[in-house]
């Protein structure tokens, strides 16, 4: 850039000047000082003289200042051949107006120079492209983006830019620094999960593909033995290892033959590791100085839990399963299996079950139940347990979760109060429906004597 060589080339040779004379003027200066001071010193008229070199000093200062200013602060010349483009930098969009990441998926012909088309559109919009997958199907390529894009610009003319491009049926939608992980290291990520509990598989699903249904059918209720896996545009049915049906559905969004081999993978995973969930305990102290350990509960505790149902009493039935009696046992079946959500156990000193606790996954939603024996109520136990289902659906990434009890069941209102979360009550034919947002910020501790 030969005029950025010229430009540095004359600065120098102004400073080299500027130098010079301010030099020359300290030697002059000097030598008129001492000049002055042997004629003040020896000769008549020194007071006369005295007086004149104090005006002539003053001038030079301020000649000093006006030159300073002139010369030492004014913006380097950088003459007018410079080319176009070669002043200062200019900030993009992005740094101006800030950023927003966006997850981008369009289909485009699979031919050469298809993608680079697309790349070429974004590129012409200042926007980043962070990650990039590809999903081939039988016409086409299914290209899905993360994407840093300038907050000024709109989603409407990302759109129409890669329509412009060639893209078609294209999906736009925000998203986070979650989506910053790259899809080898997420997959890692749920599998290890998976491997390590088995009520993490539908949790998984969700997580690897974003806003989705999950819907898991026993096989005891499909009516018929489990279909072969099929993919059916935004409706993926997978066999469940354990029986029964997982279907996965989201809406407008087609699922691609290579998020079918990823749900496989994670389903054929979970058969091969069989009914497995963490061995961690807590022990808890109670008020009156009992111990009680909380654990997860699984099928194998069916019969301690059918047990625990026949010391209850029937008002305790009641307020918990919302219909006869006699019915109770048949939800253990479900509530106790990984596939439908997680479930805590209390056991006493002896090893006698003696309170369960639920969170359940109900679509987007998140259901939460305890039910405690009648002699072990009132010791802080149901409140212990709500806490832990919270902090539970908090590490799920779920946002809320809500409690069904009868309307004049006082005990469950008292008890979903101690969380210390935001809740909203909504009450319809004397049933009451609690719905606590979980906060990041943790869950209070619950009172004692609860």
């Amino acid at each position: 850039m030969p005029h950025l060589t010229s430009t540095n080339t004359t600065s120098r040779h102004h400073r080299w000047r500027r130098d010079v004379i301010e030099l020359a003027a300290l030697f002059t200066a000097v030598a008129t000082a001492d000049m002055v001071a042997n004629l003040v010193a020896h000769g008549p008229d020194g007071p006369a003289l005295l007086a004149a070199s104090a005006v002539a000093l003053i001038a030079t200062a301020g000649f000093h200042t006006w030159w300073a200013r002139r010369h030492s602060h004014s913006p380097p010349d950088t003459g007018s051949e410079a080319a176009p483009g070669t002043g200062p930098p200019q900030e993009s969009a992005g740094a101006q107006g800030g950023s927003a990441l966006w997850r981008l998926r369009t289909t485009v012909r699979d031919t050469p120079g298809s993608l680079a088309a697309l790349c070429t559109a974004l590129a012409g919009h200042s926007i980043d492209i962070l990650t990039l997958q590809t999903h081939p199907l039988a016409d086409g390529t299914v290209d899905e983006f993360l994407l840093r894009v300038p907050a000024a610009l709109a989603g409407g003319t990302l759109t129409r830019a890669v329509a412009a491009a060639g893209g078609r049926d294209t999906w736009l939608e925000r998203a986070d620094a979650h989506d910053l992980v790259d899809t080898p290291t997420r997959m890692l990520t749920l599998a290890t999960r998976t491997a390590m509990d088995a009520a993490e598989l539908p949790l998984a699903l969700r997580q690897l593909f974003g806003r989705c249904t999950i819907r898991s059918v026993p096989a005891a209720h499909s009516g018929s033995p489990a279909p072969e896996d099929v993919l059916e545009g935004t409706t993926m049915r997978l066999r469940d290892p354990s029986g029964g049906t997982i279907t996965v559905e989201r809406a407008h969004l087609p699922f691609t033959p290579t998020e079918f081999a990823r749900a496989r993978a994670l389903i054929e995973l979970d058969a091969q590791l069989g009914v497995r969930m963490p061995n961690s305990k807590d022990v808890l102290t109670l008020p009156e100085g009992s111990e009680i350990t909380i654990r997860r509960a699984g099928p194998q505790d069916l019969p301690a839990a059918r047990a625990m149902h026949e010391r209850c009493s029937p008002a305790t039935l009641s307020r918990r399963y919302h219909g006869p009696v006699g019915d109770a046992d048949r939800y253990l079946v479900h509530l106790l299996s990984p596939r439908f959500g997680q479930t805590l156990a209390v056991e006493t000193a002896s090893g006698r079950l003696v309170a369960l606790a639920h969170l359940l996954w109900d679509g987007e939603e998140n259901e939460v139940a305890v039910v405690v024996e009648d002699t072990w109520q009132r010791r802080g136990i149901g409140a212990e347990l709500l806490r832990k289902l919270v902090a539970l659906a908090t590490e799920a990434g779920r946002d809320s979760v809500y409690a069904v009890t009868q309307a004049t069941n006082t005990g469950m209102v008292a008890t979903m109060r101690t969380l210390g979360l935001p809740l909203d009550y909504q009450v319809e034919d004397g049933t009451l429906v609690i719905t606590a947002t979980v906060s990041s910020a943790g869950v209070a501790a619950p009172a004692s004597g609860t």
